[in-house]
């Protein structure tokens, strides 16, 4: 019997991390939301950070997929090739991924400034680099798709 419990709590506990780390995958913007995105247009009300992936996929593709954090807020799973687009107010932020990945970058933002970071994922683990505009925007108009992010106070647990 005890062989059995514990033989079905590993199988829970192996659901579970499964369901959330699916909870965190999100789909490839329309056409027209990455062409939008990519006429790099900010906005007078907040700071807009592009995060994006110019690395190659690796053999492996799940072995170098991360989650991007923005503060307390989640962003969504980054895949290379990709990009995210995410609004902040004014103010200090940390990207940043979850678990064993301790990479972080801290940024200070202000109003209808652009931030480009490029993020390089292996093995798990995120390093973050703030690049001058001219290189972020180059970057992504050669390498990355839009994916759509989670929305602020968006449940992501539910779908």
């Amino acid at each position: 019997m005890l062989g059995f419990r514990r033989r079905t709590c590993g199988a829970i506990l192996a659901a579970a991390v499964l369901a959330l780390g699916g909870c965190a995958s999100v789909s490839q913007a329309t056409a027209e939301r990455d062409a939008e995105a990519k006429r790099f247009q900010a906005r007078p009300d907040v700071a807009t950070i592009y995060v994006y992936r110019n690395d190659i996929a690796p053999v492996e593709p799940a072995s170098d997929n991360t989650v991007l954090y923005v503060g307390e807020r989640l962003i969504g799973g980054t895949l290379p090739g990709t990009f995210f687009r995410v609004e902040v107010p004014a103010g200090e932020h940390v990207l940043h991924g979850i678990g064993y990945d301790q990479g972080t970058l801290k940024l200070e933002t202000r109003p209808e400034m652009l931030y480009f970071v490029s993020l390089q994922a292996t093995s798990g683990n995120s390093r973050f680099a703030l690049v001058k505009p001219e290189i972020g925007k180059r970057d992504i108009l050669r390498c990355c798709a839009l994916l759509e992010n989670w929305k602020e106070g968006q449940r992501t647990l539910l779908r």
